[in-house]
């Protein structure tokens, strides 16, 4: 059997339950504990010193890197299969360090497994499957560049013997700082605001030409390595270092971001499950006006309307990963669940902290730093403006070529 059916195969309810229980078990016992002691801030609890820490756990436990390649040590999950065991990990907002599933490595491992040459899978996709090192995603750049709209892209790649010198700035670089590689996008072709012309490019974070700056001062804390400026001057690439094609890198990089957009939205959901949790026992114990706070109405609503939109979004995510594992056009169900997720989360997390009163919005619940958090998850991956943009053209688009809505989904009329 070849390394993408090992990858591919599916796996017993059984197994996956097996797996599910230990990811739980592994987040509750060791995860969770480093979390709330520093607050959420993964810098606070060591930075990459408390990465080795809980992925070593991982390791022991079985869990770790279930979506990487079984020939790099990992468990080779698909979309689907993923789905919960991600979540899982989600509970605590390390746990998806633990389990070198975070972004943006998590989105890198799958990137390079898809488009990488032998050569490049063993200098890039090993290490970082394996968890020795951290990577690095440089695409966004400062206005009037690449951002919601990658068309803008300004980074610019001259051939030049042997390769390409690359020359440009980029901004909100997640984990640039500690990466080990850079998967860089720059234009090879055309002039910003082109659809095409882009390339992508791998290289060594200690190459001669890379400049990594300051850190974005974001609400959030739980992404090693910060939101970073990085600077390319004079960035010399061998030709062996473009990943894909030559001016493919459009069409490449949608290999990333729609399963990219979904397991963001699997980790934040699973971060919501649990202040759902403790705002629910929370209600059930709590006292109120001579009664339990959850026997009052209102509080019964909160806490109706929170199972509602884990659920819808547990659907949406289900529909995408199916679409995804199927190899069909993906692009309305993977944006409709970033969208749905990502509003979905802070409704859950603000609900969540407003049954919980004044100690909601303590450091004594971790409500208030999950609802800091997920936040973020509305802009990060496209903010959801865009993403209602791109479901709509591609309705409109599909209903000028003769496919109604209702055929997506209820299948073609007889």
């Amino acid at each position: 059997m070849s390394a993408a059916e090992i990858r591919d195969s599916p796996r017993s309810s059984e197994e996956l339950t097996a797996l599910l229980l230990r990811t739980r078990a592994l987040v509750n016992e060791v995860v969770l504990p480093m979390e709330d002691a520093f607050g959420g801030d993964i810098e606070a609890a060591g930075g990459d010193q408390a990465r080795r820490s809980l992925q070593a756990a991982a390791r022991e436990a079985g869990v770790f890197a279930p979506h990487a390649p079984v020939e790099f040590g990992g468990l080779g999950l698909d979309m689907r299969s993923r789905s919960k065991i991600f979540q899982a990990s989600g509970y605590s907002l390390f746990g998806p360090l633990a389990m070198n599933i975070q972004a943006p490595d998590e989105g890198n491992v799958h990137l390079l497994d898809r488009l990488a040459s032998d050569a490049q899978r063993e200098q890039y996709l090993a290490p970082l499957a394996s968890g020795q090192v951290r990577s690095s995603f440089a695409m966004t750049e400062p206005h009037p560049g690449a951002g919601a709209d990658p068309r803008a892209l300004s980074t610019r790649a001259e051939r030049v013997p042997g390769g390409w010198r690359i020359n440009g700035s980029k901004t909100f670089i997640t984990g640039a700082t500690g990466a080990a590689f850079f998967i860089i996008m720059a234009r090879t072709a055309g002039a910003p605001g082109d659809a095409g012309g882009a390339t992508m490019f791998l290289s060594p974070a200690d190459a001669v030409g890379i400049t990594v700056g300051r850190h974005l001062p974001t609400i959030d804390n739980s992404m090693l390595g910060g939101h970073c400026e990085v600077k390319f001057e004079n960035l010399f690439i061998p030709d062996e270092q473009v990943l894909g094609e030559v001016d493919a890198g459009m069409a490449g990089i949608q290999v990333r971001l729609g399963p990219a957009r979904v397991t963001h939205a699997m980790r934040w959901l699973g971060a919501v499950l649990r202040a759902h949790d403790v705002a629910v026992a929370s209600v059930a114990e709590r006292r109120l006006f001579g009664q339990r706070l959850g026997d009052l109405g209102l509080a019964q609503q909160l806490i109706a309307d929170n199972e509602l939109d884990i659920a819808a979004s547990q659907g949406l995510i289900e529909q995408a990963c199916q679409d995804l594992d199927a190899g069909l056009d993906a692009g309305i169900s993977t944006a409709s669940a970033k969208v749905w997720v990502s509003e979905a989360v802070g409704r859950i997390a603000d609900r969540a902290m407003q049954l919980c009163g004044g100690r909601g919005m303590s450091q004594d619940l971790p409500l208030a730093r999950i609802w800091t958090e997920v936040r973020a998850f509305r802009i990060y991956d496209g903010p959801s403006e865009t993403h209602r943009w791109s479901v709509a053209k591609r309705v409109l688009r599909a209903n000028l070529n003769g496919s109604t809505p209702s055929e997506r989904f209820l299948g073609p009329a007889q």
